[in-house]
Order: structure tokens, then sequence, then C-alpha cells
């Protein structure tokens, strides 16, 4: 990432005690950024929501899945695909049947405490 110099201003608040390039220091990377605005983006859907919330509870198939959502199974397995290339679902197969569970607890964490936030609100 491209060192940016801050350049004395007018407009610099006089009662800030910050130091703005240690502030810019501690910042999220770009790539950092990108990938976690796509991870929100994910969470911008409420199928995919719904999907989630789901397999908080338990691993399941996408034709369990499908019935839940009252969607068809090439439609959740769409979504599903989405997930699973963000990391945020994992499969595993049993015989001819792939069943879907949470990639890891920090998909559950973050879904958990958005819910808190929300009852919060």
């Amino acid at each position: 990432m491209e060192k940016i110099e801050l350049k004395p201003s007018d407009d610099i608040c006089e009662h800030s005690d910050l130091s703005l390039p240690d502030v810019k220091r501690l910042m999220i990377t770009e790539d950092a950024a990108e990938r976690l605005a796509e991870l929100f983006k994910a969470l911008g859907d409420p199928t995919r929501v719904r999907l989630i919330g789901a397999l908080l509870h338990r691993e399941l198939c996408v034709h369990d899945l499908a019935e839940l959502l009252d969607m068809g199974q090439s439609a959740v397995s769409h979504q599903l695909r989405y997930l699973r290339n963000l990391r945020m679902v994992k499969r595993r197969k049993s015989g001819k049947t792939v069943f879907y569970s949470l990639d890891d607890s920090h998909i559950e964490q973050i879904f958990m405490q958005t819910m808190q936030h929300l009852e919060h609100a």
C-alpha cells in the first residue's frame, strides 16, 4: 500500500491529540477492507442469512435446506456455493448426500453478535 503524507491544513481539528500517521498505520489494509466488504455483502442477502441461520442449529443437506426455506434445491445450491467460496460454510459428503455446516465459530459469532445488536437497537 502506498504511503500518503498528510500536509498541515487549516482544516485540521485543533483539539485532536491523535497523530494521523499513527492512526493511518493502524487502519485496515485495502485488501482486508475488500474481503470484509465481501463478507458483509454475503450477509446482505436475506436468503443467505436464512441459510446461515438454519446452519447455526445443525449440519443440513441441500434437500433439508430447500424444504426449510421453501426454495428449489438448485437455488439453495447456488447460494451455498457462494457462501462456500467465501469460506462461510463448508461441506461434507456422505455417500451421494452433501451436508453443509458453518465453516467455523467466527461465522456463528458474527451472526449472533449482529442479532444481539439488532435486539439492542
